[in-house]
């Protein structure tokens, strides 16, 4: 006799759940894929910094400007380390004396003493390039991560604006707009600079973010739920922003150097303010018999610009892996 066949019988339910746990664990999978992914750009960045900043020791023109730097950096915040004379306590009886012992940069038109005014000097210039740069950087930055990261019609409308301010050069709307101002002191100067000078950081973080937000670990941030501002706070801004920290240290030496412009054409900072800007501009009738009164200030200025300038060129070699040595 045949025996009885058994039969399997099929359950559903049963492979339904392996159906899941099968889905689910690919889901699991990929989350981890994706959570690397976004991990990875973080370390990568990391990477890039510590690269950098290797190869900027051993740069001789980055140790020049930085030690430039921070002379003048502290001369701003401690001028009283420099000297100990009051650059308002004047003579009229030595008006325009030249160098000579206990006064090493002689003294200006009204009779004070010139070197400590030239120390003093550095605050207003390094604070007013300072202020200017970190506007720019804050409305250029929004802008751009706004323009690059969304694009359509948010991408055209802000590069049209930015292209209405670029009609106007920095120094031209920065006479303007001062010429209308009551008073002119370091804030006035310094919004009259970031009104017309934050374009170029808008374009440079504009077009980075376009380029890093298709990066991998940017979508899978995104894949996983991240907000759009934690998206580019966290991972599209820190991975664009090595161009812009490049052009932001230029632009301190700029944007002191813009500020001696203004004042020395007489429509930046006024007296009883001390700055460089200032002192060569009352220094330019008086060349023939007084030439120190130009020439100090000058020179601290020129080498102010020239520190932001070497330290720029040199952060631009070390975050630019084309450029390593």
């Amino acid at each position: 006799m045949n025996e009885p066949r058994t039969q399997t019988r099929h359950d559903p339910a049963h492979g339904a759940d392996e159906h899941r746990e099968s889905f689910s664990d690919r889901v699991d999978d990929r989350a981890e894929e994706l959570a690397s992914a976004a991990a990875a750009g973080d370390v990568e960045q990391a990477g890039l910094w510590r690269d950098a900043w290797r190869q900027l020791r051993r740069n001789p023109f980055f140790i020049v400007g930085a030690v430039l730097f921070l002379t003048f950096a502290v001369m701003a915040v401690a001028p009283q380390l420099f000297t100990s004379v009051d650059p308002r306590e004047c003579s009229l009886a030595r008006s325009g004396d030249g160098p000579q012992p206990g006064a090493p940069f002689g003294y200006d038109i009204q009779g004070c003493d010139y070197y400590a005014n030239v120390v003093h000097g550095a605050r207003i210039s390094l604070a007013i390039g300072f202020l200017a740069v970190l506007g720019t950087l804050v409305i250029g930055v929004v802008v751009g991560a706004l323009a690059g990261y969304y694009g359509g019609w948010i991408d055209s409308l802000l590069a049209r604006v930015t292209d209405i301010f670029y009609g106007l050069p920095l120094i031209l709307g920065a006479i303007i707009l001062l010429s209308v101002l009551p008073e002119r002191g370091v804030l006035e100067v310094s919004l009259a600079l970031v009104a017309f000078g934050w374009m170029t950081a808008m374009r440079l973080v504009r077009s980075n973010v376009i380029g890093v937000k298709q990066a991998d670990y940017v979508q899978a941030a995104r894949a996983l739920g991240a907000r759009t501002g934690r998206i580019i706070t966290k991972h599209i801004l820190p991975n664009a922003m090595a161009p812009v920290l490049v052009y932001s240290t230029i632009a301190v030496g700029t944007i002191i150097a813009s500020e001696a412009t203004l004042t020395f054409l007489g429509v930046g900072l006024q007296l009883p303010e001390i700055s460089w800007g200032l002192q060569i501009n009352a220094a330019q009738n008086r060349l023939r018999d007084a030439p120190h009164l130009i020439l100090f200030p000058s020179i601290f200025l020129s080498l102010t610009v020239l520190a932001f300038i070497l330290m720029g060129d040199a952060l631009r070699d070390a975050l630019d892996p084309k450029l390593r040595r």
